[in-house]
């Protein structure tokens, strides 16, 4: 899964790695948590003709997807993440997995190592971010809740996959990461049936990501600094954890 993430580039970073010809500026966020409001970025309605740029535009939606048919939010799960190998086929997910994939810029996001209570270690945090820097895209899907009065609420979810090897000794899942030479396949969802984009959700390559150790001060959603970040010592390398079914009652992460 996906539970925390950050976005701490330069707006011009941002716009410029994504072709948005308009993006507001933001601060830099190193603790963004569900609920929370995340930046977006979405096909546009066309460029004029004879363009030959990207057209796409950023907005603000709710971190925790909220399908259009659900009648009272309160009483469905948050959904953070989707998970890429049963999104097509899910209630939840399908309409906006053909209608409503998004990408979401992202400096790198957090993962938990928790041993087994047996062992009675303490998990440990990582921060995990891309080798070379810069700001990257996770997968991702968009549903917008309308409510009986008319109001209308944004929501996304994170899409994610298998971890890879370099991962997965801290955790089964990692965010899919859509590569810039894919951004307009993955956002087309005019031509682009979700079947023909199975293929960009799956695990980067391993040597993509570094984690790197960092303090429980993450655990907190009140602590927002860059010292979210710094690296602390290791006292054991985790290890892979067993293979286990999924957990089907857990519908925020499936």
């Amino acid at each position: 899964m996906c539970g925390r993430f950050a976005l701490t580039e330069a707006v011009k970073t941002v716009a410029e790695a994504f072709s948005l010809a308009e993006l507001e500026g933001f601060p830099a966020r190193y603790n963004i948590a569900p609920t929370q409001p995340i930046l977006v970025v979405i096909a546009g309605e066309g460029q004029a003709p004879g363009s030959n740029l990207p057209d796409r535009r950023a907005l603000l939606v709710r971190w925790g997807l909220t399908p259009g048919w659900v009648k009272d939010p309160k009483e469905f799960p948050l959904l953070i993440n989707a998970r890429a190998e049963t999104a097509i086929g899910k209630a939840c997910f399908r309409a906006a997995m053909r209608h409503r994939r998004i990408l979401i810029p992202a400096s790198g996001f957090y993962e938990w190592h928790r041993p087994s209570k047996e062992s009675g270690e303490k998990a440990q945090a990582y921060w995990i971010r891309p080798r070379r820097g810069g700001v990257i895209a996770f997968a991702g899907l968009m549903e917008t809740w309308s409510s009986a009065d008319g109001s209308e609420v944004d929501t996304g979810a994170i899409l994610t996959t298998r971890a890879n090897s370099a991962i997965a000794s801290i955790h089964d899942r990692m965010p899919v990461v859509i590569q810039p030479e894919d951004f307009s396949r993955w956002l087309d969802c005019k031509t682009q049936e979700p079947r023909a984009v199975m293929d960009l959700m799956q695990p980067v390559q391993e040597d993509f990501f570094e984690a790197i150790p960092v303090s429980d001060k993450v655990n907190k959603v009140a602590n927002m600094g860059p010292d979210l970040q710094e690296q602390v010592p290791l006292e054991r390398q985790p290890k892979p954890p067993e293979k286990k079914a999924p957990d089907k009652a857990q519908l925020s992460f499936f």
